[in-house]
């Protein structure tokens, strides 16, 4: 009985520290992952929304060749947000471009009302809202997960583990959404 008094109080001693440092590194990896996995559900969306803009464009080229700059600017400016990008920061500054380009596309769309009756037109117009839709809600996720990642990286005494493990802040995701800026008009 003497011998295992000791033993218990040097488990005890040893064991809290070491199951503590265990459950906080733990809970940065979690958040770690979360981090991860919810920018892979932007990086969908956005490639959705990438591949419905070359249909977009040759369904407007149809009414309106004559606009070859617009068409010009969104191609453009798709190939840069599809190009890869050092992190959330670049990616958001390319995606903010492509979103003011199908601005000047959808400013285009207005002045063909016979484009803006097309049903072609007009599907590939919601599934971009829809998309737009998705985008944010992606967005929105990756950035509450970013939050709680920072914020553990950053409160002590986790910050201590974080920085031992070399654990990272990450960057939030801001883009402009397409919708506010330019409404959508479906006529059905």
């Amino acid at each position: 009985m003497e011998g295992i008094a000791p033993f218990l109080i040097l488990a005890a001693v040893v064991g809290i520290p070491l199951l503590w440092l265990v459950g906080n590194y733990n809970g940065l990896v979690r958040l770690r992952n979360h981090c991860d996995e919810s920018w892979s559900g932007i990086d969908t969306e956005l490639k959705r929304r990438h591949d419905l803009i070359p249909n977009l464009v040759e369904t407007v080229k149809g009414y309106a060749a004559h606009e070859r700059t617009v068409f010009e600017q969104v191609t453009e400016a798709r190939s840069r947000a599809v190009a890869g990008h050092a992190g959330p920061a670049e990616l958001a500054r390319d995606e903010n471009r492509l979103v003011s380009s199908l601005g000047g596309l959808f400013a285009v769309a207005e002045g063909y009302p016979e484009l803006k009756a097309d049903r072609h037109f007009l599907h590939l117009q919601e599934e971009l809202v829809d998309t737009e839709d998705r985008i944010q809600a992606a967005r929105r996720f990756y950035n509450a997960n970013v939050r709680d990642l920072n914020n553990r990286i950053e409160m002590f005494p986790s910050s201590v583990i974080a920085g031992m493990f070399g654990f990272r802040q990450r960057q939030f995701f801001e883009i402009d959404s397409l919708k506010e800026r330019v409404a959508p008009k479906l006529t059905l």
